[in-house]
């Protein structure tokens, strides 16, 4: 089977092919100490990669990268996702934390769609 490259675009500028490790790797932070293994992990990367294959792109930066982490990993165990999300949706303050609680309790199960938050900004 043969796939396309996909290039991840730092803030410098420079770009790298598309690592599913480094996926993991900035996951497993977000969620150490949580009930997660390193099986969820590599499911969770290879759909990242998988959606992010899916929107046609050759590039895509690297911000984006951690805003499509956030539905799967929304699924995958929800204190790992306000862990995540904080960082990649800038939370500022409290009322940020406590919104993002409250999205979770009030859509529990939602399905982010990776197209609706990527290339958006």
């Amino acid at each position: 089977m043969e796939t396309t490259s996909l290039s991840v675009i730092k803030r410098s500028g420079v770009a790298e092919a598309f690592d599913r490790a480094k996926v993991v790797n900035g996951v497993r932070k977000a969620c150490q100490g949580r009930p997660v293994d390193n099986d969820d992990l590599a499911k969770l990367a290879q759909e990242v990669e998988e959606a992010i294959r899916a929107t046609g792109h050759a590039e895509i930066d690297a911000h984006d990268v951690g805003l499509a982490i956030l539905g799967p990993l929304r699924r995958l165990d929800k204190v790992a996702y306000l862990r995540f999300a904080s960082v990649y949706q800038d939370f500022d303050n409290l009322d940020d934390f406590e919104k993002a609680i409250h999205d979770l309790r009030s859509r529990p199960e939602v399905q982010e769609p990776l197209q609706a938050k990527l290339f958006t900004r």
